[in-house]
């Protein structure tokens, strides 16, 4: 996904938008902000969540921060490879945290949700608005 086509909520939560289903991950200047990132915590499958309210959060060695539905709606899908799983045999497999920093607009996605609202996208920031927003909160 492209930074460019994306929509941005002022807490740092990006939507790509593909027909009703929205496309939810972190920024990468999120990322920055927090470093060392050690938890995910994801809403499951079928949880709706409401914009402007948490639905999970991400845990750093320094903080745990909300982390805020930047649209209304249902979740339809949530990227496992960011939380603590079984594998196949059975055996823990450890969450891939470092996407969020390596990946954050690709495979670093946290959920997928079908919008109850696409009106509420009008709320959000386009690139340019967002990177002027970052650029503010650091003077």
């Amino acid at each position: 996904m492209s930074p460019d086509q994306l929509k941005y909520s002022k807490t740092h939560e990006w939507v790509a938008i593909e027909g009703d289903t929205a496309t939810i991950g972190i920024t990468d200047f999120a990322v920055h902000l927090l470093s060392d990132l050690v938890f995910a915590d994801l809403p499951a499958v079928g949880k709706k969540i409401v914009q402007g309210q948490a639905f999970g959060e991400v845990e750093s060695v320094k903080a745990v921060s909300d982390l805020y539905a930047p649209v209304s709606g249902e979740v339809i899908a949530r990227n496992e490879r960011l939380t603590e799983r079984r594998g196949p045999d059975g055996k823990t497999l450890s969450a891939e945290l470092d996407l969020l920093t390596t990946s954050p607009f690709a495979d670093g996605w946290m959920i997928k949700v079908r919008m109850a609202n696409p009106g509420e996208l009008s709320n959000l920031l386009d690139q340019a608005q967002y990177k002027a927003h970052c650029d503010a909160a650091q003077h």
